[in-house]
């Protein structure tokens, strides 16, 4: 068989990965602080005695998109978006750190900063333990403060500080569970230049017209790689029969 369809399944399967990151961003077109994801490919040239004509195609990155997403406020304390450039930090149970622009906070029965997953939310000193009876806020720079309902009302106590980083985008990789991690020997330096807005939460920014569009091109795509292969193959039935004629 002509060698043809060696290329064209190449092609076929590089499309059916691109497919599937856009059915990912599609699917995620409503997650807070979802961060969109596109496969790039290039041609690499079959190397051969004939015509360079042919070219294998290869999956040559998988880049990410950091443009901010839209802020939706939400007016719930423990609520908090990452304005601009930078991230939160998770303290994983492996001791490692992960990042994320997920703000929706919870507080475990033990009292302890969490998000939605049960994983510590990091702080400066580690994770952060939250008083009972006490209202929470936090500030523009991280700061969790907490006032009592009840007795002194009118203290205010600062309790402890988000850790929050801005590593080089270059350095950030996407794990399997949708955090990102930094690919430099430990964790990423606490950045003072990182500001959050307490009461909102940071929508994905995934563009859904521009995703439907890639996905309808894709399939056009994957469509004219499956014609190559049957193409290729009519034509090696055409010549079997022709030498079979001799």
């Amino acid at each position: 068989m002509d060698r043809v369809i060696y290329t064209a399944m190449t092609g076929a399967k590089w499309t059916l990965e691109r497919q599937a990151s856009v059915a990912q961003n599609l699917a995620n077109a409503s997650s807070t602080g979802y961060r969109s994801e596109e496969h790039r490919l290039r041609a690499v040239p079959v190397e051969s005695e004939a015509l360079a004509s042919r070219a294998f195609v290869v999956d040559a990155s998988v880049r990410n998109n950091f443009a901010p997403g839209p802020l939706q406020q939400t007016g719930r304390t423990l609520d908090v978006a990452v304005q601009g450039s930078g991230w939160l930090a998770l303290a994983m149970p492996d001791g490692s750190e992960a990042y994320t622009r997920n703000g929706h906070l919870e507080v475990s029965p033990n009292g302890v900063l969490q998000n939605h997953n049960g994983i510590p939310i990091q702080g400066e000193s580690g994770p952060i333990t939250l008083p009972p009876d006490n209202d929470i806020t936090i500030g523009a720079d991280g700061t969790l403060s907490a006032v009592q309902r009840t007795g002194g009302v009118n203290q205010v106590n600062q309790i402890g500080r988000l850790k929050l980083v801005d590593p080089p985008e270059n350095t950030l990789k996407r794990g399997e569970d949708g955090l990102f991690r930094v690919t430099t020997p430990g964790p990423a330096p606490q950045a003072q230049n990182v500001r959050v807005a307490g009461g909102y939460l940071e929508g994905s920014n995934v563009n859904v017209v521009d995703q439907v569009v890639a996905m309808i091109s894709l399939s056009r795509q994957f469509e004219m790689q499956t014609r190559m292969l049957q193409t290729a193959e009519r034509n090696d039935q055409a010549a079997t029969q022709t030498l079979s004629n001799r």
